[in-house]
């Protein structure tokens, strides 16, 4: 995405000074609790606080400044961890952003492919010759495309042969590469993609900071997360892009920090940080022995996990792995950190949903026969040694995705697991209202009308009912 400055909204022009005065004042709020706020155990290490800031830049019409300064200032329980650790000014920003549609002046746009699917090559040069080409914003042209970069030299792409169409599509079609993403995402007004789940966490895994808004098109074998028919595409984009604007759901993500043990009574040393969209997963690895591990929250023990290991799921992530183990179902807008073990050693510890306000922190005892392994969105993984730990909280960086409809959760659920879905309906009793096949007696009344093994088949029998005979006895 482009900054707050080079933004239009429907034809008009936000005050650069406007935003920048109230992003001031949202940044030296929160700042002003960083600094009053110490900790002696391992935390999230964090710069100065600038992705709310960028938020309500981005969004500076549909968010409410002084509420999310008064809500701050008003809430006695806010600390250094409950803020920091829990985003809660982005979990308001984002309750404002899903009121009403926002309408942004799409200038750059991203495009992610699903790897190893050559038959989506073709369908990513139809998207980026068709943004290139429809005019928007009072142009006679499109908008610029990125695309990934080892497309650049794809017979299947075609690039020479999109430029050749008109000489402007040559400073218009840009490459995409990891580093881009991680440096300058305010590049991009908006990231489709092109794939399934996969794609999307992938696209999460480039953004590990700041995310720009995410449309994703279903071309996979799941679909959780990709709610928009490609076959439509350019009615979809059309109204996205246009004066009907789209609407945001800023979907939590975990900031998982890992922290190596240093010498006998050492300070703990950061090693590295991830932000994770559906879990984080602590398992045994190739260990014959259950994990041991500890569970604090909030610097309090909360209990010894001995299981094959255990998943942290974000309410997104409740329909992955921690389904698949026995989790819950959790609505997306619920900020919440789900804790489900994998195969516990004892049945009564069952999976059970976290508030986000807590700051979890996993420790392989120094005690501990075996080490343990961290993968975080099932990449990256990581060995945790004894004395080591790694920290869970709700990130200030959310993954911001563009929503279809306001049921498309239930509709996803309903689509992908067949959720409460049955063969057929259960039969009414009307007689009327089934029909009769034609050629067949027209009669309400029904020719068996009550179930023999409970009620007299015939006027005044008693031996045809077992619970008459019984009473009779």
């Amino acid at each position: 995405m482009a900054s707050s400055g080079s933004h239009e909204v429907a034809g008009s022009r936000q005050p650069h000074s406007t935003s920048a005065s109230a992003s001031k004042r949202l940044t030296d709020a929160l700042n002003d609790l960083v600094l009053s706020g110490s900790s002696n155990t391992p935390t999230t290490a964090l710069p100065v606080l600038k992705s709310p800031c960028f938020y309500h830049q981005r969004f500076d019409d549909a968010v409410n400044i002084d509420r999310v300064l008064e809500d701050i200032k008003n809430d006695s329980s806010m600390s250094h961890s409950r803020l920091v650790h829990t985003a809660t000014t982005v979990r308001e920003v984002s309750k404002q952003l899903q009121r009403r549609p926002i309408k942004r002046a799409v200038r750059n746009v991203m495009i992610v492919t699903k790897a190893r699917d050559n038959q989506l090559v073709y369908l990513t040069r139809d998207l980026a010759t068709w943004l290139l080409a429809t005019p928007r914003y009072g142009s006679d042209i499109g908008v610029v495309v990125y695309v990934d970069a080892q497309l650049r030299h794809s017979k299947r792409f075609d690039a020479k042969g999109i430029t050749s169409q008109n000489p402007r599509f040559e400073h218009m079609l840009k490459y995409w590469t990891p580093d881009l993403c991680y440096d300058q995402p305010e590049k991009f007004d908006l990231v489709l993609t092109l794939g399934g789940d996969g794609t999307v966490l992938f696209t999460s895994w480039l953004f590990q900071r700041v995310v720009p808004s995410v449309l994703s098109f279903s071309l996979g074998s799941l679909g959780f997360l990709t709610t928009f028919e490609f076959e439509k595409y350019k009615e979809h984009l059309d109204r996205v892009m246009g004066d009907e604007g789209m609407k945001i759901n800023l979907r939590m993500r975990f900031t998982c920090t890992v922290w190596r043990a240093g010498g006998l009574g050492g300070d703990m040393q950061e090693a590295e940080q991830f932000e994770v969209l559906n879990e984080l997963v602590i398992d045994r690895g190739p260990s014959p022995y259950v994990s041991n591990l500890e569970l604090y929250g909030d610097d309090e023990l909360l209990t010894v996990v001995q299981a094959d290991g255990c998943i942290f799921s974000t309410p997104t992530g409740s329909t992955a792995y921690s389904l698949s183990a026995g989790g819950s179902l959790v609505h997306p807008d619920i900020p919440a950190i789900l804790l489900t073990p994998i195969c516990p050693h004892t049945l009564s510890f069952r999976p059970m949903v976290l508030s986000d306000t807590m700051a979890l922190r996993v420790s392989v005892p120094r005690t501990s026969r075996a080490t343990a392994y961290c993968s975080f969105d099932g990449k990256g993984r990581v060995e945790l040694r004894q004395g080591d730990c790694v920290t869970i909280t709700a990130s200030q960086y959310p993954f911001p995705t563009v929503t279809r409809t306001d049921t498309e959760w239930f509709d996803s659920v309903s689509r992908t697991l067949r959720w409460n879905v049955r063969a057929a309906a259960q039969k009414p009793f009307d007689a009327s209202a089934l029909g009769t096949p034609e050629g067949e007696i027209d009669n309400d009344a029904w020719d068996i009308g009550t179930d023999s093994g409970f009620y007299a088949s015939e006027d005044g029998s008693a031996s045809a009912s077992p619970i008459r005979r019984q009473m009779l006895m």
